[in-house]
């Protein structure tokens, strides 16, 4: 039979951490983006692990002076500072040997009662979150003190192997949750190097006539047209916040925050029928290729895997009969820089939509756009679907680990 304890953190074996703080702390003139140490930064942890797309590194020398902070592989890390509660584990998938932690983190590090596995998979769960939520609450500058996070409890099995046997159900979820990610950005990468092989490039067409036109030279029969002439642009928006009726609903409506992520599977919110109908925003289809216009997502494109609507600094970019969301996504990801370019105003710079709906395209014939299609739809399915298995395969894992962590529902149970 499981048996279990359940304590307070700075009664159990797990080691606190903090990072250096000294007169030695790296200044903005230390970072740089290549070097000896990645310095961790809020950006680089977040609710999904480690994150590596904004990286800020120190030299070798400056790593010598720091006294603390420096990560152990298996260590956990968590922030303490602005966005509280992140965690991520530095195991061996880590790419980077020398690591250390800003000032608004903390180092966990098992001990003889509990592994280190298992402790990153509890303080990702809900029950540990739950008390952060209720540390946090209404605080503008949220902060979580060591202190303070030594005195939260967490609970667990007092033989490792069970602990152990936890571990390796979430990790397996978690494993092919992985896979399944690093497969879909080679299926990109490959979609769109076809893209640009075909209708940048034209190397299929070499052996044809070209002619000349405003964007270069293009393969006879094709012609350079705009972006809004070849398919539909659609502005959303947002029913008023004032009217409770038009909120918590049945229909999916995503902010521009969403089109940060490589595909849409979920929503923000949902949204009535009177919201949508009494209000700027519209409902697009699945496999709209969406770009967000304005603030901090600027110019991020993405693609929707569920019906929306979405906010006004989104445009959604329709697939047709003659031009199917095989053929625009890949051309509005190829033509971001170029649309980019269009950017106005001071301090909120945003995308105009008609300056999208007005980009010039090479336009090919729809014969031509059926043929790549054949290639290409099917990797951008396999993409969808394997989104559509990691969001299934992340919901029975969030499932499992609060059910698990507390003894509700024990390893021999389970079957995935």
């Amino acid at each position: 039979m499981e048996e279990w304890k359940e304590s307070i953190i700075e009664q159990t074996s797990i080691q606190m951490i903090d990072g250096d703080r000294g007169k030695n702390y790296p200044k903005n003139s230390d970072f740089f983006s290549q070097g000896y140490c990645l310095f961790l930064n809020a950006g680089n942890v977040t609710k999904s692990g480690f994150s590596f797309s904004d990286n800020a590194f120190i030299t070798e020398d400056k790593d010598q002076l720091l006294r603390k902070g420096r990560l152990e592989r298996n260590d956990v890390v968590i922030t303490t500072r602005g966005t509280v509660g992140n965690v991520a584990l530095y195991d061996s998938s880590v790419p980077y040997e020398h690591v250390r932690i800003n000032s608004g983190m903390l180092i966990l590090k098992g001990g003889r009662d509990i592994l280190p596995e298992y402790l990153y998979y509890f303080l990702k769960g809900s029950r540990f979150q739950n008390q952060i939520a209720q540390f946090v609450s209404g605080s503008a500058q949220p902060q979580l003190p060591k202190s303070t996070l030594g005195k939260m409890k967490i609970s667990f099995p007092i033989e490792l192997n069970v602990q152990k046997r936890i571990c390796g159900v979430l990790k397996s979820l978690d494993d092919k949750i992985e896979v399944n990610r690093r497969i879909n950005d080679n299926l990109e990468q490959q979609a769109q190097a076809l893209f640009k092989s075909w209708f940048v490039d034209f190397e299929p067409f070499r052996d044809g006539e070209f002619v000349e036109s405003e964007l270069g030279m293009i393969p006879k029969g094709w012609r350079v047209g705009t972006l809004g002439e070849m398919c539909k642009c659609i502005l959303g928006g947002t029913p008023s916040r004032d009217n409770p009726n038009f909120w918590g609903g049945k229909i999916a409506w995503i902010n521009s925050g969403e089109v940060n992520r490589f595909r849409i599977t979920t929503p923000s919110e949902f949204i009535t029928e009177e919201g949508l109908n009494r209000s700027a925003t519209k409902l697009l289809p699945k496999k709209t290729t969406v770009l967000a216009i304005t603030g901090a997502t600027l110019g991020q494109v993405s693609l929707l895997e569920i019906d929306s609507c979405a906010n006004q600094s989104v445009i959604g970019v329709l697939e047709n009969e003659d031009y199917p969301y095989s053929f625009i996504y890949p051309l509005i990801k190829e033509k971001i820089g170029e649309l980019m370019s269009h950017m106005t105003g001071g301090a909120q710079q945003h995308i105009n939509k008609n300056n999208v709906e007005g980009s010039d395209v090479v336009i090919p014939s729809p014969s031509i756009v059926s043929s790549f299609n054949d290639i290409a739809y099917p990797l951008y399915e396999k993409i969808g679907y394997l989104c559509l298995e990691n969001d299934r395969l992340s919901q029975l894992r969030d499932t499992l680990l609060p059910r698990l962590m507390s003894g509700e529902i024990k390893v021999g149970d389970v079957t995935l």
